[in-house]
């Protein structure tokens, strides 16, 4: 939220209408949680009547040992060439502010 409104007073805008935030699979970050908090942090503030819109980014592993590239979840750490378990993540784990709509 304090980025938001930052970067709303940077642009020299009124109010916040709406938020565009992407969110990797591999983040660790509930939507639900962000909705919720958001949803009180944004009172009483410029923010106070803008939405939230998510964007999920699957998250993109690669075998350590054959070098294959998959989508990956929270339980889906074997890579489907070889079996392997050795595994890094290349993508995913991301979650950043997209957009900011203002007034």
């Amino acid at each position: 939220m304090k980025v938001v409104l930052q970067e709303m007073e940077a642009a020299g805008a009124a109010r916040v209408t709406g938020i565009h935030l992407v969110i990797g699979g591999l983040a660790g970050v509930q939507k639900e949680c962000v909705q919720f908090y958001f949803d009180i942090l944004k009172k009483g503030t410029r923010a106070e009547g803008a939405r939230i819109e998510f964007s999920e980014v699957p998250g993109r592993l690669r075998c350590r040992g054959c070098g294959k590239e998959f989508e990956g979840g929270d339980s889906y750490w074997l890579c489907p060439e070889c079996g392997s378990p050795g595994v890094e993540v290349v993508a995913g784990r991301d979650a950043y502010i997209e957009s900011i709509e203002v007034e």
